[in-house]
């Protein structure tokens, strides 16, 4: 709830300021356009029902930063973290006396707080005020954009928004600082002439002494408050700390031996923050991003349960029941952690399913290009990687169209995987499609690349179903969804026997019995495998096009191999 309010009343105070900048924007037109925008704008944010959610939004927008600075456990932040709440902190000096002077001065005192009335203040009677008000502009725009850049960088689409919302974040306070200038240079202008500044003043009716000693008094009165609250919410942090270094400390245990003590109540991401070791956390630690997960080793029976929250991100990446959110992790007693992202992890790492060691039945496939060495050592390398992606792009689309999922490309040779999420029937089916498919695949890629072949491409193929761990392994950006075991091994050695066998597929008859395909026609050998203790039956296919297409296989393949 504190994390939604904070969002609404961000997003509520957000479009108040945006409306402001372009109302202030239409300087640039006229001050006539100025005041005629000034009109809608008033008629959009004077009415009762606005006026009390800007209000209301603006006092708990503020009391949510308050509270936020109470819980904060480290005072080490990532810079943009910190600059947005110094930034945020500097809105309430330079802002307040803007308000009284405006808002309440129109309620109380019945100054018509027109634009005439403001540019007058600002670039005729106190040019300092003038600027002041310019820098508070940047100082609540620089704020709000930090803190929709962190909310919105967790969407799908923001990536490709980002050049176009960069641009408008640059320009928005250039055309508004613009047209407050050039407004204020033609008020400037006209308050040389004394006519029409008395009609001015008859109009704005401008507060005397004593309303303007009442302001003064206001502002120091509201800056006493919030310097005071803010200095109560840093006393309350403190004393919370003596109370809880009182309870106990307890230590976090990371890779490497290091042992981090902090007080007991802190976050896991506290600690890293505290003890200066990299941790990811794209959303600042607010729970939303799932980069700062952790496993957890000794410890995880005394943590308390996630809450609804943590639990939902949890779910979404598909988290095993001992990874955390080091961000809402609170232990109260000594733990055991292991970051499983790298401290620059990018929003995209924080949406992905998190699969964690799993055994499973799959089909596994291994490909190779024959004669790879002797093709490319007279070529330039620019031609040997133009061909090779020419390979893998044809290969690759095999293998997604007929439901499976390229692994890795290693060299010249390709690993994939089917089944997954299907089972090792549907996956052995679809390994033989993506044979088949591989072999039309590879006709096109020979007639596409004729001019550039001595002779045309050929590959070997090696087919094997059985039992795999499949989970997230490697480190940082090298980390990938693989699958390792016996299994792998032994397909990667059935392609490797394509050459003495001068056959384009080999494919092992666990894989042909789970595909329910009938490949009788094919010659059958007993084969010995390095790695396993018994022979075994394989089929051998010279020519994978000759290979029967299952009925349940992908219809998009299916239809391409008729």
């Amino acid at each position: 709830m504190r994390r939604r309010l904070h969002l609404i009343t961000g997003l509520i105070l957000f479009s108040y300021v945006l409306t402001h900048f372009i109302n202030h924007a239409l300087g640039l037109i006229s001050l006539e356009a100025l005041e005629s925008g000034r009109r809608v704008f008033n008629l959009l944010w004077r009415n009762p029902v606005m006026s009390t959610a800007l209000y209301g939004a603006l006092l708990i927008h503020v009391s949510l930063a308050l509270w936020s600075i109470y819980r904060r456990r480290r005072l080490r932040m990532p810079p943009w973290e910190a600059a947005q709440i110094l930034f945020g902190l500097a809105i309430p000096p330079l802002i307040t006396l803007h308000i009284l002077g405006t808002r309440f001065a129109h309620e109380i005192y019945g100054v018509n707080d027109n634009y005439a009335y403001i540019l007058l203040i600002y670039f005729v009677f106190s040019p300092g005020l003038g600027l002041r008000q310019a820098i508070t502009l940047l100082v609540v725009w620089v704020h709000a954009c930090i803190g929709l850049h962190f909310w919105l960088r967790l969407k799908p689409w923001y990536r490709q928004a980002l050049p176009a919302l960069y641009a408008f974040a640059i320009l928005m306070p250039v055309f508004a600082l613009g047209g407050f200038y050039f407004a204020g240079r033609e008020v400037a202008r006209l308050a040389a002439d004394e006519a029409w500044m008395a009609r001015a003043r008859e109009e704005i009716g401008f507060a005397g002494a004593d309303a303007l000693a009442v302001i003064k008094g206001l502002e120091i009165a509201i800056l006493s408050t919030a310097a005071g609250l803010l200095a109560l919410s840093i006393l309350a942090r403190w004393l919370r700390g003596v109370f809880n270094r009182r309870r106990g400390v307890v230590h976090i245990a990371y890779p490497e031996g290091r042992r981090v003590p902090i007080a007991a109540g802190a976050t896991i991401l506290e600690a890293s923050r505290g003890a200066g070791i990299p941790h990811a956390s794209v959303c600042g630690g607010r729970g939303r991003c799932s980069t700062c997960r952790v496993r957890i080793g000794q410890g995880l029976e005394n943590l308390t349960p996630p809450s609804d929250d943590e639990a939902k991100v949890l779910k979404r990446i598909g988290a095993a029941p001992n990874v955390r959110l080091a961000c809402q992790t609170r232990p109260t007693q000594d733990v055991e952690v292991t970051p499983l992202l790298p401290p620059s992890a990018s929003p995209a790492d924080g949406r992905k399913r998190h699969i964690h060691g799993a055994e499973r039945e799959v089909a596994v496939l291994f490909a190779d290009m024959r004669d790879f060495t002797s093709m490319s050592e007279n070529r330039l390398p620019y031609d040997v990687v133009f061909i090779l992606n020419r390979y893998f792009a044809a290969m690759g689309m095999a293998v997604e169209e007929s439901g499976g999922r390229v692994d890795k490309f290693v060299g010249d040779g390709i690993m994939a995987v089917f089944g997954v999420e299907r089972g090792v029937a549907v996956g052995s089916g679809n390994a033989m499609l993506a044979a088949r498919r591989m072999a039309e695949r590879l006709i096109e890629v020979n007639n596409a690349l004729a001019h550039e072949l001595d002779r045309p491409l050929r590959i070997g193929i090696g087919i094997h179903s059985g039992s795999v761990i499949v989970g997230e392994m490697g480190y940082g950006r090298a980390s990938s969804v693989t699958a390792i075991g016996d299994t792998v091994n032994t397909a990667s050695r059935l392609e490797a026997m394509t050459k003495d066998l001068r056959a384009q597929l080999v494919v092992s008859e666990p894989a042909v019995r789970h595909a329910g395909l009938d490949l009788s026609n094919f010659p059958a050998r007993d084969v010995e495998v390095r790695g396993r203790a018994n022979a075994l039956r394989v089929r051998v296919v010279k020519n994978a096009l000759q290979l029967p297409v299952a009925a349940d296989a992908p219809a998009a393949a299916r239809s391409r191999s008729r």
